[in-house]
């Protein structure tokens, strides 16, 4: 598998998104910029897909006892961690949690606290790609800044 499409990949999933995304890519001699842009877009096509799941899937999951509990502990979670953004600042509130590149504060937790919250599709998608912009200026300046003193 090429280093651009894992660097990709990784930038979809909940954990790692652009901090596992743009290091790995980088590490494998991508070019910095092409991992910043490639990254920032695959973590956010995690949103239309997200929206998907809790529009469609969702609901038919809900019946499920297990799924329905581990749902909502982690939905307790989101809100906990974004409503007083989400509440105070509404889409800026999202954008800078999401610009906050630290586990749990990426795409994943700010399109359930977006829906959660009922807010507009539209602007939460723009919202969070702002943040992913700046999330990913971050991680991609710590990782050049990075091996530029280890170097």
């Amino acid at each position: 598998m090429s280093a651009l499409l894992w660097a990709a990949l990784l930038s979809m999933t909940p954990i790692g998104e652009l901090r596992a995304g743009i290091p790995v890519a980088i590490a494998s001699g991508v070019s910095p910029l092409v991992a910043y842009v490639v990254c920032v877009l695959a973590n956010i096509l995690v949103v239309p897909i997200l929206f998907f799941f809790l529009e469609v899937i969702h609901r038919r999951l809900l019946h499920v006892g297990s799924y329905q509990s581990a749902f909502d502990k982690y939905m307790e979670k989101s809100r906990k961690k974004t409503g007083h953004l989400v509440e105070k600042y509404g889409v800026f509130g999202l954008a800078l949690f999401v610009a906050i590149p630290i586990p749990v504060t990426g795409a994943y937790t700010a399109t359930l606290a977006a829906w959660f919250f009922g807010m507009n599709k539209w602007k939460t998608v723009l919202s969070i790609l702002l943040g992913l912009l700046m999330a990913g200026a971050i991680v991609l300046f710590v990782v050049l800044g990075s091996i530029k003193l280890f170097s």
